[in-house]
């Protein structure tokens, strides 16, 4: 059952969409804050927020879910005239956002894409991190052959760059294959582009104070 986190501060909000959402078979909870909602353990699905609240708001919400981690998609119930603060939080990472007041069939449209965005995600996730832990068991010579490999050198070529023997690179290429789980060039370039989106994110988290992967 898909879930969907409830956050406004309005308690005739809650409860009206926190009742569509639930005979439509969502599991829902609802949080009258966004501070409440963050301080609560993550549940999967989707969020769907008022933009302007009291204390944090809604893209306070989107900016604290980003520097976590959380790969929920977020969907921002705006009011009129909101518009324009509702595509700067798209810039900042929204799903969507519906305008006050809503259309049900718009708004459940919405959740349902969200959830399946964020179900993509967490196994995107999941993927990303699992092909970092078997990265990370390559020695730093591997790495440089797998980086060569990826860069389309041949073997003469990376045994040039390296000063070891043709013999020795297919050695480690053959360790590179095996350790990545990669079966074809094709697969090995697919992961390296894959992994450099991880190590620069990992660059990224560590230039703004937060832990990277590994």
């Amino acid at each position: 059952m898909s879930t969907v986190a409830l956050v406004d501060d309005d308690p005739g909000v809650l409860r009206a969409v926190g009742t569509l959402f639930a005979t439509k078979g969502f599991t829902v909870h609802s949080f009258a804050s966004a501070a409440e909602f963050l301080a609560s353990a993550p549940a999967g699905g989707c969020v769907v927020s008022d933009l302007r609240m009291p204390g944090l708001n809604g893209l306070d919400l989107l900016a604290a879910l980003k520097a976590a981690n959380d790969p929920r998609p977020v969907v921002l119930l705006t009011a009129h005239g909101d518009v324009e603060l509702a595509v700067r939080a798209l810039k900042q990472g929204a799903f969507d956002f519906i305008e006050k007041p809503f259309d049900e069939d718009r708004l459940l449209d919405a959740v349902a894409a969200a959830i399946a965005e964020g179900e993509r995600s967490a196994v995107r996730m999941t993927e990303l991190s699992d092909l970092r832990l078997r990265y990370d068991t390559l020695s730093e010579r591997q790495r440089e052959v797998m980086w060569l490999v990826v860069a389309g050198c041949a073997n003469k070529e990376i045994a040039v760059r390296l000063g070891i023997s043709i013999r020795t690179v297919e050695t480690y290429r053959a360790w590179v294959f095996e350790k990545l789980n990669a079966r074809t060039l094709a697969d090995l370039v697919r992961l390296g582009l894959a992994l450099e989106e991880v190590l620069q994110a990992d660059r990224d988290d560590r230039g703004t104070g937060r832990e990277g992967a590994g």
